[in-house]
């Protein structure tokens, strides 16, 4: 999961108003339940001591949220709505409402997180058409790719010179497949894609696909369905685009956990677990990969945090050293994620309880070893064990 989207909230100091909201019901009275779910959550911050033109901004943003998604979670502060996330998973009712230092940052990924960007590849024999998916309502126009458009047909004849002719066109093909995937390679980076899906003609799709870097084919999906013209139903590729998303989150998490228990070797050494370990590597912008198991005992722990996302202590008096004069304290998950953010880090979220899993996926994640207490890192650089002064240092 990319946390760049959580910027906006990084550079505000709150206090904070988080609220998550179901909106997965498009019933009739769905702009009453609407109504309902704005009152409460700004009744439950006022309870909680948060300031009037806060709630009333809250208030209004969940009164007015869309039901394209199945849920939101809406940040707030000093009377203004910063960010509003689509999830991918209802939350449950009522609405989860907080007023805290932090931003209540540990839910989004119970209600699986803003969708992952998905650049798709609308291909044929002479380009494609590209459009970029996720924290939008819509679809956004990415582009364009225009091959060669002559030769581009082949015909029924069979003598030499039409033979010649029809090797020139599957020529063109080929070399259009060619750029298309060299765009293609490019939009990815460019928009920070973190999923590929090629649709349309099925050899153009086959061709382009093979001709991906290999970085971007563990991410790209071929789609069977899917059109950019106008008036194209989608129902069947937006289907397959959420299977691709459930089975690209678990592979992920998988070879996630793999690199964590290898880490965990005295060879290696660049896992780390534990509240304590953690915090000290996001202080230290040591944490490249943040492993949260939803609902481990340790997300709700509470450290010590200053307004700068660096400034992150187990201990109140840890904090005081660091030069934070009223420190706060707040939940371990909160508190990572937000440093995580700072720091470019991504998280990957961990199944609560193990579950089954077909062999021809691979194992099933219960039969890997989670991290204790449901918290765990991989390391930018790893320990050096045996460093003298006592207790582990980092080796850049």
């Amino acid at each position: 999961m990319k946390l760049d989207i959580l910027e906006p909230l990084l550079s505000r100091p709150g206090p904070w108003a988080s609220v998550y909201v179901d909106t997965s019901r498009t019933s009739e009275n769905a702009v009453r339940i609407g109504e309902l779910q704005a009152r409460d959550a700004y009744d439950r911050l006022g309870e909680q001591g948060a300031d009037e033109a806060t709630r009333r901004a809250v208030r209004a943003t969940v009164d007015g949220l869309d039901r394209e998604h199945l849920g939101h979670a809406v940040f707030a502060t000093d009377g203004e709505t910063v960010l509003s996330v689509p999830l991918t998973d209802p939350p449950l009712s009522p609405p989860l409402t907080d007023w805290a230092p932090l931003a209540r940052l540990g839910p989004l990924l119970d209600h699986g997180g803003p969708e992952p960007r998905c650049l798709v590849a609308f291909v044929d024999r002479r380009g494609a058409d590209f459009e970029l998916r996720g924290m939008r309502r819509h679809p956004a126009d990415a582009g364009h790719v225009s091959g060669r458009q002559w030769p581009i047909h082949r015909t029924a004849r069979d003598d030499w010179g039409e033979r010649h002719f029809q090797l020139a066109v599957e020529n063109t093909w080929e070399e259009n497949a060619r750029e298309t995937a060299d765009v293609l390679a490019s939009e990815a980076a460019r928009t920070g894609a973190e999923m590929i899906v090629v649709a349309g003609d099925e050899r153009e799709r086959r061709s382009v696909w093979e001709q991906l870097p290999e970085p971007l084919r563990q991410i790209a999906y071929e789609a069977e369905s899917g059109g950019c013209a106008a008036g194209a139903d989608n129902t069947l590729l937006d289907a397959q685009i959420d299977a691709a998303r459930v089975d690209i989150a678990r592979q992920r998490a998988a070879e996630t956990l793999d690199r964590f228990q290898a880490g965990r070797m005295p060879s290696y050494g660049d896992s780390a677990e534990g509240v304590p370990s953690l915090v000290d590597a996001a202080r230290e912008h040591r944490l490249d990969t943040l492993l949260m198991r939803v609902g481990g005992p340790d997300l709700h722990r509470d450290v010590w945090v200053g307004r700068d996302p660096d400034q992150i202590a187990v201990r109140r008096t840890d904090a005081e050293a660091l030069g934070v004069h009223d420190p706060w304290s707040v939940r371990a998950d909160d508190a990572l994620l937000r440093s995580a953010a700072a720091t470019g880090a991504d998280v990957v979220p961990l199944p609560a309880e193990a579950d089954a899993r077909d062999e021809a996926l691979g194992p099933p994640l219960g039969s890997m070893e989670y991290p204790s207490g449901g918290l765990g890192g991989l390391l930018r650089w790893p320990y050096q064990d045996g460093v003298p002064g006592g207790g582990n240092r980092a080796v850049p």
